[in-house]
């Protein structure tokens, strides 16, 4: 059974994102049981105790939609710091993916992510996904754009991600490696199996039975991948960026943060 935690806050249009994605998730057939969560954010002065799950319309309207799609629920409440307690309820679950909804559209970095989605992302063990509030969910046959750079053990953890997805053999992957900034008139020619690293990940993508596209060329990275994210009608990009050491951006990976602010569909970051 693949586990997803859905940690919810009030935005009602946040939380319907976040339970549409997961019901893509199911739409091949997989099987798939859910995590609603609602934690009390520390502002309002009540314990998880206090405050009925029932009370809260986005987090309801979320698991009502998810059961209405045939998906088990699980109806929870947390409190405490909302960072600290979606990654220990991620970890006492043992959930396969957090899936999140972030992204805003003004502000500096933590606020357009929504901090603490951010605190997450840089915290979390195990994949996050931010849906957003505008994504755009496709029908049939999944296609995921697997952008990947240079590090082997990165790509290696995003072809593990699209392999291990539910009914991950219904998948299209796009493996796909970005140049920078090689689009000029003489640049060299692009080869994909120069690249160590998207040459691993497709043929572990491949062994697990996911059909795989091999695609590279050149260009300035965060507007190749988001162009051919709508050029392929992808549902989901699946990236790499998190990284252990370093300031915050370096933390995140400067472009995979440039495409999870930009895109309009679900991006996944698998660290």
């Amino acid at each position: 059974m693949y586990a997803a935690l859905v940690p919810v806050d009030r935005d009602r249009d946040r939380a319907f994102h976040q339970a549409k994605y997961v019901e893509r998730l199911a739409s091949s057939g997989g099987d798939v049981a859910a995590t609603v969560l609602y934690v009390v954010p520390p502002k309002e002065f009540e314990r998880a105790d206090d405050v009925a799950f029932e009370s809260v319309e986005s987090a309801v309207e979320a698991a009502d939609y998810l059961e209405d799609a045939g998906i088990p629920v699980t109806r929870a409440v947390g409190d405490g710091s909302p960072a600290d307690e979606i990654v220990r309820t991620a970890d006492e679950l043992d959930a396969d993916e957090i899936v999140a909804g972030g992204r805003k559209r003004s502000g500096v970095t933590p606020l357009l992510l929504g901090s603490t989605v951010h605190d997450v992302m840089l915290s979390a063990d195990r994949p996050v996904t931010i849906t957003g509030e505008r994504s755009v969910f496709g029908e049939g046959t999944q296609t995921l754009l697997v952008a990947v750079d240079r590090d082997v053990e990165r790509a290696t953890r995003q072809a593990d991600y699209v392999a291990a997805r539910p009914n991950a053999e219904d998948v299209e992957a796009v493996v796909y490696y970005v140049f920078p900034h090689q689009d000029y008139k003489g640049a060299p020619p692009h080869e994909f199996e120069e690249v160590e690293a998207a040459v691993e990940a497709a043929d572990r993508l491949e062994a697990a039975g996911v059909s795989v596209e091999r695609l590279s060329e050149g260009g300035e990275v965060e507007r190749k991948i988001l162009r051919t994210a709508d050029e392929r009608d992808a549902d989901g990009i699946v990236m790499g960026g998190r990284k252990r050491s370093g300031v915050q951006k370096v933390l995140l990976g400067s472009v995979a943060l440039d495409v999870m602010l930009s895109a309009d569909r679900p991006v996944t970051l698998t660290g």
